[in-house]
């Protein structure tokens, strides 16, 4: 018989707290940032911290992955390799690479996982890949099922695609525009969100078609209602982003995800099964709605739709639309678009009659849609321990001694060097077993194969009970399994024999690593780049299209009255815009 295909819910966690959240509320892996290097530099941790999830994480075969998914410099070099070395010594699963001159530190066999900034939209750079050592591959959002599909048809490694969260409107690895207007680079952790903006689009003549609204601001990603279209394409890691997010919000969308996740499973128990251990009990209902989101989008996971991907009017948390203001409390936080389209809030200080008490005055026009943003009674919830986890174990008592088996395939036994007695009745020893307290076991089956008239102390058995969890724990760290780097295949090679600044090469052992594979002419990144010719200008390649977004598509309607080039712009900044029809791609130049 086949094995069943694990599925794996990997969750975001800015610290080791919420790290710890998203694992009692039932994430198979979690993602976080070290020391250095992380796409997030505001999401760091120090190796202790790391130590500490891995320890957590690993009793329920939870698999910690670590971003080390920055472009490294030359001069970095020494340090990424000593910072691998540390994450590898506490027992990291995982990295999340982008520069490919990773692979040619000095580094320990940890495995390497393939970040989205490595931009796999063919299968052949997926199949490249994987052929150079790669363990796990991160897609772009933008994929497809179809294209997705077309990846897991190719590859065999497992395919990791995003879920739910913030959505880059560019492709991973392929912005170059928050270097170009602030230096600070979104391949180096440093992203300013220019695209969060408000822009105005005007014609090559002057004529403003659209003002101040956000063009470039995507809605958030929301792909609950199509988890089994995504397994039935392929992908087996499903990835929440948010390592800037707070616990609540990790909590109520892993919890979400979950309970999905395991319905599906449940449905199919002879096809697939979730890649860690143990069972969660959540004291919540998780609602999506209520943890920050810009709007929910599929974007273009289903097919390409002519609007509704971007959330033109505000970049920020639209919550939970209320359709009746008596669900609204004391305390809760909420927001609307006044008489003059201004997003705005206010905090609720009671309902009279059909009207809102707002804690300062505002001017609520009729009609207008209000949106909590602030929940008080479920962010008072939140607050509290909302989960717990177990392992469920199973006891057999006999006159050998004490077999304790767990869900992990665990399973010891001990002697029993009690003292016993003759009882005057049958005794039941079950009591003292399900007394498992603060551990992260619950009782799932006692069995006592003990002549009925034996009796033993409880505080024996009761220690007896204490040595098999130790020995159960001891157990799951010897034969925790460990997964190792891939070898590389040296005969593998690029898909093209030219790599330009979009590779992101920027250091020494990413050149020789191309060159390795077929590569002929190696432009460094342009954030290593000490070429004093202009930097490219393309700054950003995106699937969005704001002409089709406003229903100006060329392909379809045409531009009517407006003339090329068009162009948006923001304060200071100014951009291009290209329109590839073919691809259906848009491009910001600068």
């Amino acid at each position: 018989m086949t094995k069943p295909k694990l599925l794996e819910l990997l969750a975001p966690a800015g610290t080791p707290d919420i790290a710890i959240e998203a694992i009692l509320h039932g994430a198979d892996a979690v993602y976080m940032g070290a020391s250095s290097h992380g796409a997030r530099r505001n999401a760091a941790n120090t190796i202790d911290d790391i130590k500490r999830v891995v320890d957590f994480a690993h009793i329920f075969r939870v698999r910690v992955y670590v971003t080390v998914n920055t472009l490294v410099y030359e001069k970095e070099i020494r340090q990424v390799e000593r910072l691998i070395s540390d994450l590898y010594r506490v027992g990291v699963d995982a990295i999340i690479v982008q520069d490919m001159g990773i692979l040619r530190m000095d580094i320990p066999p940890i495995q390497l996982h393939a970040s989205t900034q490595c931009d796999i939209r063919t299968p052949e750079k997926a199949l490249f890949l994987q052929d150079v050592g790669l363990s796990q591959l991160v897609l772009p959002r933008e994929l497809s099922l179809e294209e997705i599909k077309k990846m897991s048809e190719t590859v065999t490694v497992p395919l990791e695609a995003f879920v739910h969260g913030a959505l880059c409107v560019s492709y991973s690895g392929r912005c170059h525009a928050s270097f170009a207007t602030c230096g600070r680079s979104a391949n180096r952790g440093e992203c300013a969100q220019i695209c969060r903006m408000p822009f105005t689009l005007s014609d090559s003549k002057g004529n403003v078609i659209c003002k101040d609204k956000h063009l470039l601001s995507l809605r958030d990603l929301n792909t609950l209602d199509l988890l089994p279209r995504l397994i039935d394409a392929g992908i087996s890691s499903f990835k929440i982003e948010g390592r800037l997010k707070e616990a609540s919000y990790v909590k109520n969308t892993v919890a979400a995800y979950r309970k999905a996740l395991d319905k599906f499973i449940s449905k199919n128990p002879d096809s697939y099964q979730r890649s860690s251990f143990g069972s969660s009990e959540i004291s919540f209902s998780p609602e999506l709605s209520k943890s920050f989101n810009r709007g929910f989008t599929h974007y273009f996971i289903e097919e390409r739709r002519p609007n509704g991907i971007i959330s033109p009017d505000t970049p920020k948390s639209l919550g939970e639309t209320i359709t009746d203001i008596t669900q609204l409390n004391n305390g809760d936080g909420i927001s609307f678009f006044d008489s003059k389209g201004v997003y705005t809030g206010a905090m609720v200080n009671g309902i009279k009659g059909n009207r809102i008490v707002t804690s300062r005055p505002v001017n609520i026009p009729n009609g207008a849609e209000i949106h909590r943003t602030f929940d008080r009674v479920w962010d008072k919830e939140m607050q509290h321990n909302t989960a717990t986890r177990k392992l469920n174990v199973s006891f057999t008592l006999s006159d050998s001694g004490l077999t304790a088996e767990d869900e992990r395939g665990c399973c010891i036994r001990l002697p029993l060097q009690c003292k016993m007695d003759v009882a005057r009745k049958t005794p039941d020893f079950s009591p003292i077993f399900a007394k498992l307290g603060n551990t992260p076991y619950s009782l799932k089956d006692y069995r006592s194969l003990l002549d009925p008239t034996v009796f033993i102390p409880a505080g024996d058995l009761t220690e007896l009970r204490r040595k098999a969890i130790d020995a159960l724990n001891e157990a799951n760290l010897t034969t925790y399994p460990y997964q190792y780097r891939k070898k590389e295949d040296k005969n593998a090679r690029y898909m093209t024999k030219k790599v330009d600044y979009r590779d992101n090469v920027a250091n020494s052992l990413a050149k020789r690593f191309y060159r390795d594979h077929g590569v002929e002419k190696i432009e460094p990144a342009i954030e290593a780049s000490t070429s004093s010719k202009k930097q490219p200008h393309r700054l950003m390649t995106t699937r969005h299209c704001i002409l089709r977004e406003l229903g100006l598509c060329k392909k379809e309607k045409g531009l009517g009255k407006y003339s090329e080039p068009l162009s948006i712009k923001s304060g200071r900044d100014k951009f291009t815009l290209e329109f590839n029809c073919r691809d259906c791609e848009m491009h910001l130049l600068g």
